[in-house]
């Protein structure tokens, strides 16, 4: 009940007032997308943290300039590999192994894995990495929400003037999704005084036998 209490709190915040956020909360909720679950637990994406706010003054114009990438304590970055590699899967496993023994069977799966994966289009391989990052985006928004930091999904900017601007490209990454974490502005927030609006539960879930 918390935590579904945690999510009718949060909203997604239009206006930040620029406090900082405590580190501790932070590393908690950064913490939360390294746990996220994904494919094959590769996690093919990585978290960009800025704080600086030269930085985030020059992001905001590649996103619809929303006030909420200068106003905020730190702005996630997602971003995606481009490309499923031999590497980058072999790499990956090779951090499992070192946490759970090596196994036959798990690099029979690594194998399976990089035939799998080089005979799918480079665009193909991005698009399934980028759902992952998805999935780890959901954690972060839910773990503020639970440490009652403000947060606000962005998928309304342009990709590639990001990743030029951060140098994305040259390292095999496209940027996904951006978030703003910090503090909601009580008085220039429009949407901090409405009312939470969901489908219901009968609209939403079908139930099958």
């Amino acid at each position: 009940m918390e935590f579904l209490e945690h999510l009718n709190w949060r909203y997604a915040t239009k206006a930040m007032n620029g406090e900082k956020i405590a580190d501790d909360k932070i590393e908690r909720i950064l913490e939360a997308v390294r746990l996220a679950p994904t494919s094959s637990g590769l996690q093919p994406f990585e978290v960009l943290v800025v704080k600086g706010e030269e930085l985030k003054n020059k992001i905001m114009p590649v996103a619809n300039n929303q006030t909420v990438i200068r106003d905020c304590s730190h702005l996630l970055i997602f971003a995606a590999w481009d490309n499923y590699t031999e590497e980058r899967i072999t790499d990956t496993f090779k951090s499992m192994y070192a946490v759970r023994g090596f196994s036959e069977k798990w690099d029979e799966y690594r194998q399976f894995l990089i035939k799998s994966y080089a005979n799918r289009p480079a665009e193909v391989n991005y698009n399934h990495a980028a759902h992952q990052a998805y999935i780890a985006f959901s954690f972060a928004i839910a773990a503020a929400a639970t440490e009652k930091v403000d947060a606000t999904p962005i998928e309304g900017f342009n990709p590639e003037a990001l990743d030029e601007l951060l140098g994305l490209k040259e390292q095999g990454f496209k940027s996904v999704l951006l978030l703003p974490l910090g503090y909601r502005d009580t008085e220039k927030d429009w949407l901090i005084t409405m009312k939470k609006a969901r489908k219901t539960k009968e609209e939403l879930i079908k139930e099958l036998d």
